[in-house]
């Protein structure tokens, strides 16, 4: 997993957590039946709000965007509820081609292992490979790839050319105008051409700050290494990226103001705010979080019902919604435990957990009891998640984190919008 948005689950409610995470199961599986398991390996943070921009503008049953995914060891062998359709093909088409450009960058670069012939030789062959099957799924949903393939080529182009003292964003300019288009081309998709213009200009902007972000985070082992970097390249200090960067952040909030979209909420959360804390991760806080005071234990929603429980008045026994995980090794909210495993099974279920690092990141079953159990991580309160109150639960409820973010009791989301 790659990219800027990296949302803690801290910091998201629990619907919008479910929403998140089918969003990315999507994308991978996506990539799977479309063009094969090597190809989950370009699964990125990023590519999926392609997905989520899509099902976000479509006024369409939640049903008809979504579908129950088989287990997945990731998951702790449960079954889920993923993102399916359009959305999630256009996400992996362009998440698939970026990591072709990606890859050839790295063979051009000799970078690492890519600078031994044999590999080499073998990625290119992938790259040639993936760079058709983008295409093809692509040109089932209307988009050409080849926006993309053109950007990455002039991107090299530029950088070859460019000279010391050059502005900064000539060289981001390739990367503006690919994203500038997938974005534009999920209006399309969800039927809703009035927000192309506002997407593309989100989307041009969130290159923009995925280019920089990357080239701020890079540049001492760049210099470390001899390695190219824009920042370096052009003589652009590091408070003029972040003013740069912040800049963006703030376009970005302002064109996606005038996009009509059906279900606001996840996607203010990824590009609102997320995108902001990508920028504080970089070059540091702007300002202390002040939401602690009030709200409990980190990690804490108090107006959020623990997980795995079943809502107040209903029935124990009635059927699991969709969208709740089922499967193997996991017991439905409200359901009697299954029989514990034996030592062989369970000796092999913990094997398997440990090596998909479940037992230390994730919410699992004991791979002996089944009982729910806390990953290390959450026991032991390692998340880098300092403030425990966060405009992805308040904007569940009303999509507004501008106006809903008023009554959390001094709860401040830094929206300038």
């Amino acid at each position: 997993m790659f990219g800027i948005i990296r949302p803690c689950r801290h910091r998201l409610s629990e619907r919008l957590q479910t929403s998140w995470m089918a969003h990315l199961c999507g994308l991978c599986l996506a990539l799977r039946d479309d063009h094969g398991q090597l190809a989950r390996t370009a699964t990125n943070y990023d590519g999926l709000i392609i997905s989520v921009l899509v099902e976000a503008q479509a006024a369409r049953a939640d049903s008809s965007w979504r579908r129950t995914a088989g287990p997945c060891p990731l998951r702790g062998m449960r079954t889920a509820s993923v993102a399916k359709g359009e959305g999630a093909r256009l996400a992996a088409a362009v998440s698939l081609a970026l990591a072709s450009v990606t890859i050839r960058d790295h063979v051009d670069d000799r970078d690492g292992v890519f600078a031994r012939r044999p590999v080499a030789a073998g990625a290119r062959a992938v790259t040639r490979r993936w760079d058709r099957q983008s295409a093809g799924t692509a040109s089932t949903v209307g988009f050409d790839t080849a926006v993309l393939l053109d950007a990455a080529s002039r991107q090299g182009e530029l950088e070859r050319t460019l000279r010391p003292g050059g502005s900064v964003l000539l060289v981001t300019e390739p990367t503006e105008t690919a994203t500038s288009a997938a974005f534009a081309h999920t209006a399309v998709i969800a039927g809703r051409p009035g927000n192309a213009a506002p997407l593309a200009e989100a989307g041009r902007l969130f290159g923009r700050l995925a280019h920089l972000l990357d080239a701020a985070e890079d540049q001492s082992a760049d210099a470390a290494s001899g390695a190219w970097n824009p920042l370096t390249a052009t003589g652009t200090d590091r408070a003029e990226a972040e003013r740069l960067c912040r800049d963006a952040v703030h376009g970005i909030r302002l064109a996606l103001g005038e996009v009509e979209l059906a279900d606001r909420a996840l996607v203010h959360v990824l590009l609102a705010h997320e995108t902001e804390r990508a920028v504080d991760r970089v070059f540091g806080a702007r300002h202390a979080a002040s939401c602690r005071t009030g709200h409990g234990a980190a990690g804490e929603h108090p107006h959020q019902a623990p997980p795995h429980q079943a809502p107040p008045g209903q029935d124990p026994g009635a059927p699991v919604p969709p969208w709740v995980p089922q499967g193997p090794g996991f017991t439905p909210p409200g359901r009697k435990p299954p029989h514990p495993r034996n030592l062989l099974a369970g000796c092999a279920v913990w094997a398997l957990m440990a090596c998909t690092c479940q037992l230390l990141c994730c919410e699992h079953n004991d791979p002996f009891s089944r009982e729910p159990r806390k990953g290390f991580c959450e026991r032991h309160d390692c998340c880098d998640c300092p403030d425990c109150c966060d405009c992805g639960s308040c904007c569940d409820g009303c999509g507004d984190c501008c106006s809903c973010c008023d009554g959390c009791d001094g709860c401040d989301c830094g929206c300038d919008c």
